[in-house]
């Protein structure tokens, strides 16, 4: 338990580095006279390198170790992290952004890591566990604006880098050798091989949603707390973390749901109450008249931020739950390959955090709505569920009816 305890911290720790963006460029946006679009890019520019190296680093950790590669990746991205704190341009906050977003990729680097550690029907608790480490957006969230106002943001980074440094000598001491270790170099000569098989898509389509969407709200909701419900910084990031809170720390129960219920069950029922949600979030402030036979008559809908937190708190359990049920699936179905798949899985839920954010400051600049950040999550899960009937609800009942 000490192992997992060393490697949960580490990959919470990598993911306040890797949302810090999200509040760090509030004030980069005033400073830099910033529109939404620019917005969404600088805060999602690590999220896209994180995605795409959780590929390489998957298979690098079934080859050379868990221990071994999560050390040196804190390590070397201490050295970009503290590189922020100098830069002066928007392209050099995106150069530098790249670099450190390599810390997102650690999540491919720990799962497989604890998942080999631990007998299969552990796993998915296991992995829940260590999935937890994403609370490090809602310390993000409490932390980052309070160095922010007491030492000024180039500060936040410099402290960033040396708690990097302080956590790879903590996990490097409170970790032990990978049993998995050079287990997968034959893999790792064909590691395209696995996507020749459907569920792998299946598996990155669930996971780009869960989170995607979990990532770029993480980003998203200070900023839209405080033009919508007009909270400070503090006060808004305060208030978003009831939305990361729930979609780090009940991560664990996600998976002990998917150890005893079965992966399936709780993708496709969390993925509903998702849709619910983002309906209600989706309607923006409206205010319309009827003609009745007493004369016009006004009605206003809005949101109000007790509800908002609440529709919030539900949306991060069950996109926790979602994320945690798909790499159930993932330690169930590729034991051997756990590396590479993770690594696959988790690039198509990194591009999904890095696009979504990207999305909403579009569709933001377009339409003029705030709300349309969730009628664009509404629409895609709707989408998502469409896909998660066809391929497997659709195809039990079919298998059901023919075995009957």
């Amino acid at each position: 338990m000490l192992v997992l305890g060393v490697t949960t911290f580490a990959f919470m720790v990598c993911f306040v580095v890797w949302m810090m963006f999200g509040v760090l460029g509030i004030p980069l946006r005033e400073e830099m006279g910033l529109n939404s679009a620019e917005f969404g890019l600088l805060s999602a520019t690590p999220v896209l390198s994180g995605a795409l190296l959780r590929l390489p680093l998957g298979m690098w950790t079934d080859r050379f170790g868990g221990r071994t590669v999560m050390t040196l990746l804190l390590l070397v991205c201490a050295v970009p992290v503290y590189a922020v704190s100098y830069a002066q341009a928007f392209w050099q906050f995106l150069a530098i952004g790249l670099v450190l977003g390599i810390v997102g990729a650690s999540f491919a680097v720990g799962t497989p890591y604890v998942a080999r550690l631990f007998p299969p029907e552990k796993r998915g608790f296991a992995m829940g566990v260590f999935g937890a480490g994403t609370v490090g957006a809602a310390v993000n969230l409490f932390i980052t604006p309070s160095l922010q106002e007491a030492l000024g943001w180039r500060a936040v980074p410099r402290i960033y880098a040396i708690s990097l440094v302080i956590t790879a000598v903590v996990f490097w001491f409170g970790s032990v050798r990978d049993p998995g270790t050079g287990a997968g170099t034959a893999a790792a000569s064909r590691p395209f091989a696995v996507l020749r098989d459907a569920r792998v898509w299946r598996y990155c389509q669930y996971y780009s949603i869960c989170f995607g969407g979990f990532t770029a709200l993480s980003l998203w909701i200070p900023q839209y707390m405080m033009a919508e419900y007009h909270y400070p910084i503090v006060l808004a990031s305060a208030m978003a973390a009831g939305f990361t809170l729930p979609g780090a720390v009940l991560r664990a129960a996600g998976g002990m749901l998917a150890d005893r219920f079965g992966a399936h069950a709780i993708t496709w029922w969390g993925l509903w109450v998702a849709w619910v949600c983002l309906f209600v979030l989706s309607y923006p402030d409206t205010v319309f008249t009827i003609n009745t036979i007493n004369g016009p008559r006004s009605f206003a809908i809005h949101v109000p931020p007790s509800l908002f937190i609440v529709l919030l708190f539900i949306l991060g359990t069950v996109f926790a739950f979602g994320m945690a049920s798909t790499f159930k699936y993932v330690a169930d179905d590729f034991p051997q390959n756990m590396g590479i798949v993770t690594g696959i899985v988790g690039l198509a839920g990194g591009v999904g955090g890095f696009l979504l954010p990207v999305l909403f400051g579009a569709a933001l600049d377009l339409t003029g709505i705030r709300s349309s950040t969730f009628m664009l999550l509404y629409g895609i899960v709707w989408i998502s569920l469409i896909l998660l009937y066809q391929s497997n609800v659709r195809h039990m009942r079919i298998t059901g009816q023919m075995e009957g």
